[in-house]
């Protein structure tokens, strides 16, 4: 089945984001900007004023570190746009999005179909996610511009807020929806249903490495 590929607003109006489906493959243009635990406890926490207009300048919050450096005339130099885990800020997501609009919220590994239902769908929103590892310089030539950097002194380069002007950013995978579908979810179900026939004729687990276990189900796949 071939992939469907759409060139994405980072402003996406609702009917933008309605047509999306898991497994296509989006390329963003437009600002996004960075945003971890260090913006969310700076902004939700301690109560700072966001320095930028959200979500009319983006709606789109990329949970990454930029392997980038900020030059002695103000000047960056941006390689790589490494993601990191989303599933470790998912307890700021629901307030993020109802203070800023964030309507795509891109990193790598998504969450659980749980997560989307409770944080996700009220608030119109999806999950993008990084397609494999070792993308980030891939991902890094989709950054036409740095167009600020802000907070840097208070967070660091790692953690700060960076706005970044994208022309046809990715590839991002769709990985969930507006009912709150997962599609790691829904793929991981497809392989378990076949698990079975991998182990057939062999022995049974040692239970040395995965737990206290011999359902194959349980194995990390």
């Amino acid at each position: 089945m071939k992939l469907r590929e759409i060139r994405l607003s980072t402003t996406p109006s609702a009917e933008d984001i309605a047509q999306l489906r898991l497994g296509d493959i989006v390329y963003l243009d437009g600002l996004m900007y960075t945003a971890r635990e260090g913006v969310y406890m700076r902004a939700l926490e301690g109560k700072a004023n966001i320095p930028m207009e959200l979500p009319s300048e983006s709606a789109a919050n990329f949970h990454c570190s930029p392997a980038a450096t900020i030059r002695s005339d103000g000047s960056f130099d941006m390689g790589a746009v490494t993601a990191t885990a989303s599933f470790r800020f998912a307890k700021w997501l629901p307030e993020w999005m109802a203070k800023t609009g964030a309507r795509l919220i891109v990193g790598k590994g998504g969450m659980t179909s749980r997560d989307y239902k409770e944080y996700f769908v009220p608030n119109g929103a999806v999950y993008l996610s990084t397609v494999g590892y070792g993308t980030g310089a891939l991902l890094g030539r989709g950054v036409e511009n740095v167009e600020a950097v802000h907070w840097n002194e208070e967070l660091g380069l790692a953690q700060a807020m960076w706005v970044l002007k994208c022309n046809k950013m990715g590839p991002f995978i769709v990985a969930s929806d507006l009912n709150g579908d997962c599609l790691f979810e829904r793929e991981n179900a497809k392989i378990a249903e076949g698990l079975h026939r991998v182990y057939e004729g062999t022995r049974p687990a040692t239970l040395k490495r995965y737990g206290e276990t011999d359902d194959r189900s349980d194995e990390v796949i």
